[in-house]
């Protein structure tokens, strides 16, 4: 059972959710339609420390715990996807890799900018033919004296439109299983041979930045390998358990917006005389709204807790991801629904909740991923 919040986390949650209603909201509708990421919001998530916040305050970030982390990503989430996949690919897919995998000099170098959003991250996995099937990566990096040399491309890489740090998983071998054979890189945005394509229209989340990468000779220093040869896929695994839990707080706060602006909207809305608030059809459906989002904020924090107490998460954090991604989808639905015709419009919120909501049961580990890894667990 999941214990009260701290004072601590309270006041991210509140102080969070104030900027965000301050800053993120009103340009969330306006960045969906012009399909661009909120760069003008970068400075100001720097200054409230939300760029930096699982980094240790030796190289300038805030310390704090997961589950403060999680709330910020919710509370973002809540006011604008887009805005809460910026700082999560960053923090989780970008920055930690570095913080748990990353040399002395590697962390020095690197954390500080990061945490600070002097530079943002991303994080290059997926390719044409290699999604689910992570062993399946192409990229290669070979090895020339003390160089790596890169080749290939990713795709659906978020924040690649203007990320200058990535951690790329590419093949340094041939030899044994698939997913033996691939290791981690720190690789510059500005390497000669590194060049970003034109972003995806996308049916949700639009403001994010995902455009495919391409590596044609790309040059870096062996000192770029982020831990050991042969470490690649279990560097991707342990970031994507993280990156789920952030996934699932996005999705909690994505369903929790559409349930406030449905519930305004109840009360505001009359027809046969009186608002439609009053009528048991419309509060069942709230009842059920609410009661699925609080299912799905206790997974969350249970599988943020977990990590926090250093003990196993990947399966609590699949189990929450796995939830909320569904629980995010029918509850932006039935906020369309409560708000009829209007909410089919995109003069009301629910219309871009309920698009937003679909990714979350696909990024980082589609619902079926989830499952498996579940299953698997059990079946131990």
């Amino acid at each position: 059972m999941m214990a009260p919040l701290t004072d601590e986390q309270r006041l991210v949650r509140d102080s969070v959710r104030e900027f965000a209603d301050a800053e993120v909201a009103p340009l969330a509708a306006q960045i969906d339609i012009e399909h661009r990421p909120p760069l003008e919001t970068v400075p100001k998530l720097a200054e409230l420390g939300l760029l930096g916040m699982i980094v240790p305050a030796e190289y300038g970030g805030s310390g704090t715990d997961t589950l403060s982390y999680i709330i910020a990503i919710e509370e973002l989430a809540r006011a604008c996807a887009t805005t809460a996949v910026m700082v999560e690919a960053h923090t989780s897919l970008a920055t930690w890799p570095i913080l748990a995998f990353g040399t002395a000099q590697q962390r020095d170098r690197w954390l500080p900018a990061l945490a600070t959003g002097e530079k943002l991250g991303a994080f290059a996995l997926t390719e044409p033919g290699a999604g689910t099937d992570a062993g399946a990566v192409a990229t290669t990096a070979v090895r020339e004296g003390e160089e790596y040399v890169l080749n290939g491309q990713k795709v659906f890489i978020t924040g690649g439109g203007y990320a200058e740090v990535f951690i790329v998983i590419a093949r340094t071998s041939h030899e044994g299983a698939p997913h033996k054979g691939l290791s981690a890189f720190i690789v510059e945005r500005d390497t000669p041979g590194f060049t970003v394509g034109e972003g995806e229209r996308k049916l949700g989340i639009r403001a994010s930045s995902t455009p495919p990468l391409m590596f044609s000779d790309v040059r870096i220093p062996a000192g770029a390998l982020l831990g050991n040869e042969g470490d690649g896929f279990k560097i991707a695994m342990a970031t994507l358990d993280g990156g789920r839990t952030g996934i699932a707080a996005q999705a909690v706060g994505i369903a929790q917006g559409a349930l406030e602006a449905s519930i305004a909207y109840a009360k505001q809305r009359v027809q046969f005389g009186k608002p439609i608030g009053a009528q048991q059809a419309i509060q069942w459906m709230l009842a059920d709204m609410s009661t699925d989002i609080e299912a799905g904020r206790q997974l969350t924090y249970l599988a943020a807790g977990l990590e926090d107490s250093g003990e196993p998460f990947g399966e609590a954090a699949a189990r929450a991801k796995l939830f909320c991604g569904q629980m995010a989808s029918r509850v932006t639905g039935m906020a369309i629904q409560i708000h009829g015709g209007n909410g089919y419009t995109e003069a009301y919120p629910v219309e871009r909740a309920y698009r937003d909501a679909k990714i979350t049961e696909i990024y980082e580990g589609t619902n079926e991923v989830q499952r498996m890894i579940i299953a698997k667990s059990l079946l131990r």
